[in-house]
């Protein structure tokens, strides 16, 4: 099947089709965040869910019953993963509700990971490291476990209480990658905090206004992902600093739909990618 079904809904006369084709192909493509792959029957299942034919919920149902009767023997394949977390998202994306508050971050978390990740919805105890090959190697440093619902806290009550008004575009796009960056940092849970950022971010703009009907998060993930590592890794011996420039762009292409060509060999440290 054509690994790319979804770009012509993008340009579908009718509103509900471009909107969940939108949906899938954002969905599948956050996957890339972790590695991940999804399946043909993902794939199969997204477009009748496009068509009409199913609703969100039958597309879940669809999934959960084919991995009862096909289950995965590999331990280190995480298809199932995939598809099943694509579908959570492209339904979560598709839906108009939503809240700023911890408590909402909380529950897309639970929402896409529930059966999947044993603490999902739930704030890590523990201290954690990641290796980045971006960082040729070297981690993050992550919000400490004895804080992170003190931080959480805090980084939404700051942009609670900031004001857009008379913001040039620069600003706004600037201002809201610190943001992201700064939420993404405290790195809430144990796994699957960048595809919860990147649902709740995507909702979160919507209600300041914008309309990101691309492929943009589809086919960039990784460099979002990327983007918000150098956000947060300073090196100073080294000359690296954190910068949300890589991240700025990622957001001009999403939000206005301009062309900066976003590789990740550009976000390696090393300068030599």
């Amino acid at each position: 099947m054509n690994k790319d079904p979804f770009k012509d809904y993008f340009r579908e006369a009718e509103p509900s089709k471009r909107d969940k084709g939108y949906a899938w192909h954002t969905a599948i493509g956050l996957q890339a965040v972790d590695g991940l792959k999804t399946s043909d029957y993902l794939m199969h299942t997204a477009v009748r869910n496009i068509e009409g034919e199913i609703s969100f919920e039958e597309a879940n149902k669809l999934l959960q019953n084919y991995y009862e009767e096909n289950p995965v023997r590999d331990t280190g394949d995480r298809t199932e993963e995939a598809d099943k977390v694509a579908a959570r998202i492209a339904s979560l994306l598709s839906e108009r509700a939503f809240s700023f508050t911890p408590n909402e971050y909380l529950s897309i978390h639970r929402k896409l990971f529930t059966g999947i990740y044993s603490h999902a919805g739930c704030i890590r105890d523990y201290n954690i490291t990641k290796k980045e090959w971006v960082l040729n190697g070297a981690t993050v440093l992550y919000g400490s476990a004895s804080e992170l619902s003190a931080t959480l806290d805090y980084d939404f009550s700051l942009e609670k209480k900031f004001s857009y008004k008379n913001l040039s575009m620069d600003e706004i796009i600037h201002h809201l990658a610190v943001f992201v960056s700064r939420l993404w940092q405290i790195h809430v849970f144990g796994e699957g905090n960048t595809r919860t950022t990147a649902v709740f971010f995507i909702k979160y703009m919507r209600t300041l206004g914008f309309d990101m009907t691309n492929d943009v998060f589809a086919i960039n993930a990784w460099y979002f992902r990327n983007a918000l590592v150098r956000a947060n890794y300073n090196d100073l011996k080294n000359g690296i600093c954190e910068t949300t420039e890589y991240l700025e762009l990622f957001l001009r292409n999403l939000l206005l739909n301009e062309k900066h060509t976003l590789h990740n060999r550009i976000l390696h440290i090393s300068g030599t990618f």
